[in-house]
Order: C-alpha cells, then structure tokens, then sequence
C-alpha cells in the first residue's frame, strides 16, 4: 500500500512539472491532483504525441532564434566598440541581459554609472534584477538602497527583490516592510505567494493564510489566457492552503 501511494504521489508531481513546463492547459492541473491515478494516467497518454511536437517546435525555434540574438549581440558590440556612448552601453547590456548573460549585462550596466550626467535609476533596477537572479543578495541591497527613496520602486519587482534580499540574510522586519508594497489585488500573483510563504516561515500563520485565500478567490474570476499563465502559482496556492 505504502509502495502504491509513493507511486502516485511521484507520477502526480512529473504530471505536475511536465504540465508547467509545457505550459499545458489550467485544467489539467485540477485533473491531475483530484484524480491522481486516472488523472495522471490520462495526462500521460494524451498529451505524449503534443509534448513531442513541442519539444519538436521548440527546439526549432531556439534554433532560429539564438542565432538572431547572437547577431544582434554583435552588432551592439561593434557600436560600443566605435562609441562607447551611454545609449549604445545601455543596449547592450540590455541585450546581454535578454539573453541571459547576466555577468555581460552586469558589466556593461556598472559602466554606465560612471556617466555622472546620466540618471542612473534605469541601470540601478536592472542590476536588481540581475543580482536577484545570480542571488548576490548583497549587491541586491547595495544597489536597492541608492535608489529605494525614488517614487518608482514602490511597488516594484525591484522592491520585491530587495525584501527578498532582506530577509535571505535575516533582517525580517525590514524585509516584510518592503514585500508588504507588493500585495495589491488582482496582480503581483508570484510576489505574493512568496510573501504568503514569508508569513508561514516567520510564524505568521494567520497572515499567510489570509493572502493565500485572497489569491485563491481572485483566481476563480481569471480569464482564460490568465488562468494558464498563472496556473503553477495558484496550483502552489490552492496546495498551501490544502495543509492549513
């Protein structure tokens, strides 16, 4: 018996994964964790021949695609290379940062601060969002807390980076002080399920569980292009709340 459950459980989680990373349809998710057998057996046997196709599609538009990206890479380089002017530096750091080279878009965002005459606001959230994802939680706050008094952080994936940031080296209350920006109705679905998680982890049950229901209520009025986008965070959402 014990054997079976195992079984299931782990079936229903790479039904689950492979859902999110195929971007399946919002449906499947409820299918596969209220019918855990048929329902990750259905899941299996008809979606293998789409899931082969994807893949198929995928890989030939990644094929296209980074060519185009590596060209136009280049070519922001040879502009750089003959003016290396704050417009040009800045589109390519972008560039490096849209393809994922963050070390690149770093570098080419750090030199820009040395345009005095420039406002550094832009750079600034792009190096936030650069350091968040290499989880240099350090230079997050160093770089957060030049631009923090602006009227545009507020509210902004930034700021949410920053309280993250805050609380992944145990400044708690100054990190909620700044998540708390981030929980606004009917937005910010990822943001605030890692503050309902914040709640949970720092023995504030009741507040977490009042966001996560939150969530789950405005989840039930999405649109259909929205109930797909946001699927894996409202399946995490209605699995929090399932424990409670």
């Amino acid at each position: 018996m014990d054997i079976y459950f195992f079984l299931i459980v782990a079936l229903q989680g790479y039904c689950i994964y492979d859902a999110y990373r195929n971007n399946k349809a919002f449906y499947w998710y409820f299918i596969i964790l209220l019918l855990p057998f048929f329902g990750s057996f259905a899941y299996i046997i008809t979606q293998a021949y789409y899931k082969g196709n994807s893949a198929k599609v995928k890989e030939e538009t990644t094929t296209v695609l980074q060519p185009s990206a590596s060209k136009k890479i280049k070519e922001l380089e040879a502009k750089v290379d003959f003016i290396d002017s704050y417009a040009n530096r800045i589109d390519l750091a972008d560039a490096y940062f849209n393809n994922n080279d963050l070390t690149k878009a770093i570098e080419s965002y750090e030199k820009t601060l040395e345009d005095k005459v420039q406002d550094d606001l832009y750079a600034r959230q792009k190096l936030i969002l650069s350091y968040y994802q290499l989880k240099d939680y350090d230079k997050v706050i160093e770089q957060a807390e030049k631009i923090k008094d602006n009227s545009e952080f507020k509210g902004s994936k930034e700021q949410f980076c920053y309280g993250i940031a805050l609380s992944k080296i145990g400044k708690t209350d100054e990190a909620e002080m700044q998540l708390i920006h981030i929980d606004r109705p009917y937005s910010n679905y990822a943001e605030r399920l890692e503050l309902a998680k914040f709640y949970m982890e720092n023995n504030k049950t009741s507040e977490g569980k009042e966001l996560l229901t939150e969530i789950s209520t405005e989840s039930q009025r999405f649109t259909k292009p929205n109930r797909k986008l946001f699927a894996p965070t409202i399946v995490e959402v209605e699995r929090m709340l399932s424990t409670l």
